[in-house]
């Protein structure tokens, strides 16, 4: 047996796993960047191998790789050269006339509420236009192609003309005065190339014989549809795979007789690729994969049940989810560019151990600012000026100081310093009891005020668990937590029991589980082709065709170049129902697993149609059955396994084991109590510990609160049983700490409307623009949560609810939909369509909330595209009116009623309004529903609370049956007056920081 090195090359620190030829395993952190070495990986490297062997290795030497079997890396090189825009010069050559292409961009507007907007840099610095059109022949379209236009055939046999030919030789004029401006790579992207890519391999060809060193063409990188995400992609990959060529080079240029190892890098996808074929758009989560890949490999092996990684670092939280198969996702905006290529799904929060604490206005507030490393949280006594969740878990114990390296201070000599953290912790505590002294309140003690900090900074990274589950349409409660990540075991068992999980498991190497992982990992390759057909039985075989050609040549791509123990392979179709653009990547259904739906349409693959119905179904409550399934693209993943055994690493106990000391925790339950501690490396497999207890690992620390077992397990990861633990009865009376945590319950519904109504619409106004709004109102109507979105809405929302609880009093049932966007009932202009839904509890006939989405549709009518005439002097003449038009009525959505009203006014794009209407019901409702375009049979109507919980019941309802109706209902009341609270308190903050200015206006009318 050789060496074999797993590295995981982070921004700040560098982790290394390591198999040596003995059989030990040796585990590495270093600085990634460091003065007294070149490079971290080939640093470690030779300190591993000089320790086994006793061999001198001297720094500036290279390494003889003879003895080392393989090397497997993952790297934020890509992602920081994008954050710091360091990449390599780069040039966009395109299509004539669209040279403004990507600069314009999309409509997206991702922080409409900044006062500042800056757009982000181009990646490109110049820009040719080639003199080429290509234009798909198709049977409604009005041009004129009975001219002389060359026709071929593309990649999914359908016909193009080639109304303009390629110009090489004007091309070659323009490619070579960039050569002479210093510039080497390119990003071609021709209109069309995701399925004739004819003109970009002649330009790709004619690029490289000039001598550029690099050409990314965007029919390679990522042949999709939709030309603006297609260039940015290949704009990334030109700017950041040179850069990552460059870095390769320099690691490799560190090392003889590398040739003889297996060199592999790991991509955004999870999987790893050999060192020749690593590049910049498939590289840039390559640092996080790693992690998601560990936690994959041993705690769902572990328990084969479906598992949320739960990555808290110093700055953030990373979130993912893994049930027996990677969830990708294949559009994402990094760095303020979009990226259309496979990634793992992983959300961020900023919420880490270095977040700092506020209290402002009677919230506790956690984040997103974070102190960093430097000065980092106060008891790193670097000048640290503001309390972290680092300083709030060493006030309570959970944090112990003798267990830490002596790296702080400003000699990075000293071990953490709690005294000052004590200083700090007073005072705030003094300034939360001043203020609730002011509102009339109890005070709280200073352990209770740095609790309520803990529970705030547990409930913020709640929020994005529930967005990739229940979010998706899956059951929290039915995961495991897999914890990793230096921060991560003192929240683990709070969050857990926050969310209703039962298991937390800490692997083996949590703190340095990205590289255990990569250690973890398969090779894996995969191709993507466009295929542009509708899922019918006529198109199953050419479908069918496509994917068995595929199949083969990825296998013949990974045998090629070593051999695998197997090869598997996964078949996925990018799936949408027509008409809109929501697409979907499946994977077949197996015969037999369920009743086909359509079984004319099976491929032999599996059902592809089952698949993509329940999925459809799961994340957004409603399917479109009349609705043809469009196949936008095929994609085979194949997957050579090569990843080692994990394997048995401890031995089991034979004794109780014992605490390496005790020290006085404090737990919101039961106070301050002794709390024993154990070390890591002293434990054995099987080994069981009550809580509360903390376990000190190498690199991290585990606490098991009260009402909580861990046990060791034979491999070395630590499982813990959560329990429900004592119940704390919450009352109606305000809590400051309550009140945060409300806050961010009702948030998290709001942010889970609004990606649900962007996912679902089809209009550029709402999945681009972000035009749409959505929020949580009271049963008086009252504002009480909003996502942030457009500030006009929000303010004007309030109105339209309480107008039609007014108008229509007595009138709403269960099942019934508002639509309004009259301006005397609340509208801001008409085509600004708002959809009301009352939420009924099943004991009062009365609406107990109201969630309402409010968005801009592009044309209602009137007499100008647009519905906005500027010379209009009636309303009906901007288009449609809506004042209390019951959309759906007791669960029948009222289509025809509608359309005639719609029509009526003369809209341009009724096909439109009626998707997006569809999508805005689906947001408000949030539950599964047998829809057609005819009718909504909406499951509320049922009187059956269990039954409807387990259909997928609307995410507030389930907020009710957690805290009951009055406290919902009076937090809902709290929310509002603290939010004039904080009105009162920025006024006073500009009188005081801007001063007293006089507005004095003539009305010279």
């Amino acid at each position: 047996m050789k060496f074999q090195f797993a590295i995981d090359r982070g921004g700040t620190f560098t982790d290394i796993y390591a198999r040596c030829p003995s059989g030990k395993v040796s585990v590495m952190k270093l600085l990634s960047v460091d003065s007294s070495y070149l490079d971290a990986p080939r640093e470690g490297i030779r300190r591993i191998i000089q320790n086994e062997t006793s061999q001198v290795l001297p720094k500036d030497s290279p390494i003889d790789a003879s003895c080392i079997e393989w090397i497997r890396m993952g790297t934020t090189v890509a992602t920081n050269a994008l954050l710091e825009r360091n990449g390599e010069r780069i040039a966009l050559v395109i299509t004539k006339g669209f040279r403004d292409l990507l600069h314009i961009g999309n409509q997206a507007r991702p922080k409409i509420f900044d006062l500042a907007i800056s757009m982000p840099e181009n990646l490109y610095e110049e820009v040719i236009e080639i003199d080429e059109r290509i234009v798909v022949k198709r049977s409604d379209c009005k041009m004129n192609t009975s001219r002389n236009w060359r026709s071929d055939k593309t990649s999914t046999k359908e016909t193009v003309l080639v109304s303009r030919e390629l110009d090489l030789e004007q091309a070659k004029i323009d490619l070579l005065q960039l050569r002479e401006k210093g510039i080497q790579s390119l990003a071609v992207v021709l209109l069309h190339s995701y399925m004739y890519s004819e003109h970009e391999r002649k330009l790709g060809d004619l690029a490289l014989e000039l001598g550029f060193e690099h050409v990314s063409l965007s029919s390679d990188v990522m042949p999709m549809i939709r030309a603006v995400p297609r260039g940015f992609t290949a704009s990334a990959d030109a700017y950041l795979t040179p850069l990552i060529k460059k870095y390769v080079k320099g690691f490799a240029a560190g090392f003889v007789n590398l040739n003889s190892s297996s060199v592999l890098f790991m991509k955004s996808d999870g999987g790893l690729t050999p060192m020749a074929e690593f590049c910049g758009s498939r590289a840039i989560l390559s640092g996080p994969a790693g992690g998601v890949v560990g936690y994959a490999k041993t705690c769902y092996e572990e328990c084969k049940c479906p598992v949320i990684g739960f990555d808290m670092g110093g700055t953030s939280t990373d979130v993912s989810r893994y049930d027996g198969s990677f969830e990708h996702t294949y559009e994402s905006t990094i760095a303020g560019v979009q990226v259309q290529a496979p990634q793992l799904d992983i959300s961020t929060v900023a919420a880490g151990g270095g977040s700092k604490l506020f209290f402002r206005s009677g919230l506790f507030v956690v984040g997103p600012e974070s102190a960093g490393a430097s000065p980092g949280p106060i008891c790193y006594r670097k000048g640290g000026k503001t309390l972290t969740v680092t300083d709030a878990n060493l006030y309570l114990g959970r944090l112990l100081p003798q267990f830490f390296p002596k790296i702080f201070g400003p000699d990075d000599n000293q071990p953490l310093d709690k005294a000052l953290t004590i200083e700090a912790v007073n005072s705030m505590a003094k300034n939360v009891n001043v203020f609730l002294q002011q509102q009339g309140s109890p005070s709280m003690t200073t352990e209770e005020v740095v609790m309520g900090f803990i529970r705030v900074a547990n409930e913020a990274m709640c929020r994005p668990i529930r967005s990739i589950t229940q979010g998706k349409g899956h059951d929290t409660s039915t995961h495991v937590l897999a914890c990793f990540g230096g921060a991560g075991g003192q929240h683990a068992c709070a969050v857990a029991r926050s969310l209703g999980i039962s298991t937390v498991i800490v692997p083996r190497y949590a703190g340095i589980l990205s590289a255990f992982g990569l250690a973890l990992a398969d090779v894996v390759y995969e191709i993507q082709e466009p295929a542009g057909k509708e899922l019918s039985s006529g198109n199953i075989p050419y479908i069918d065709d496509r994917i068995d050609i595929l199949i083969t040549e990825s296998k013949n791509h990974l045998e090629s170049n070593q051999k695998y123990n197997e090869v598997c392979t996964e078949v996925y179709l990018h799936l949408r129902y027509e008409g809109t653009d929501c697409a979907l990547m499946c994977q077949p259904q197996k015969v037999g697993d369920k009743k086909s739906l359509t079984k004319q349409n099976m491929s032999k693959h599996g059902d592809f149609v089952a698949s993509f119905v329940d999925r459809y179904e799961r994340e957004f409550g409603f399917t479109l059955p009349e609705r043809n399934i469009i196949v936008d693209d095929i994609r085979i993943r194949a997957v050579g396994k090569s990843g080692i055994e994990t394997g048995k690493i401890l031995e089991e106990s034979k004794e109780e084991p014992r605490p390496s000391c005790e020290e006085s925790v404090y737990f919101e339950s039961v106070g301050w109590v002794n709390t024993r501690v154990f070390v890591m490396n002293e434990l054995h497999g099987k080994d069981k510990i009550e809580g509360p207890a903390i376990i000190m690992d190498q690199l991290s620390t585990i606490l098991v609160e009260p009402n909580c077992t861990a046990e060791i397990t034979i491999k070395g990861d630590i499982n813990i049983i959560v329990t429900g633990g004592q119940e704390i009865k919450i009352s109606t009376e305000m809590d400051s700490i309550q009140l945060s945590i409300f806050s961010h319950r009702f948030m998290s519904i709001a942010e889970q409307m609004g990606r649900i109504l962007q996912r679902t619409a089809i209009s550029t106004n709402i999945k681009e623009r972000l035009d749409f709004s959505c929020a949580v109102f009271g049963p008086d109507g009252g504002l009480v949560s909003n996502a942030p979105h457009i500030p006009v809405h929000l303010g004007a929302m309030q109105e339209a609810v309480q107008y039609q609880l007014s108008a229509l009093k007595g009138e709403l049932k269960s099942g019934d939909v508002i639509l309004t966007n009259h301006p005397c009932a609340g509208g801001s202009h008409l085509p600004d369509l708002t959809v009301i839904t009352p939420v009924f509890n099943p004991e009062s006939h009365n609406p107990i909330f109201f969630l309402a989405s409010r968005g801009h549709h592009a044309d209602i009518g009137g007499l100008t595209p647009g519905s906005m005439p500027p010379h209009s002097k009636l309303l009906s003449e901007e288009g449609a009116e809506f004042k209390s038009f019951k959309l759906v009525s007791e669960g029948k959505f009222r289509e025809e009623e509608l359309v005639a009203v719609l029509n009526g006014a003369g809209t341009r794009n009724l096909h439109d309004n009626l998707a997006d209407l569809h999508a805005q019901i689906a947001a408000n409702q949030k539950v599964k529903l047998s829809c057609t375009t005819k009718q909504f049979q909406f499951i509320s109507n049922t009187k059956n609370y269990q039954f409807l919980k387990k259909q997928g019941i609307t995410l507030i309802l389930e907020l009710v049956s957690v805290y009951g109706l009055d406290v919902v209902q009076a937090y809902m009341g709290h929310i509002q007056s603290n939010a004039e609270l904080s009105v009162r308190a920025m006024l006073k903050y500009f009188v005081h920081h801007l001063g007293k200015h006089v507005l004095r206006a003539s009305d010279l009318s």
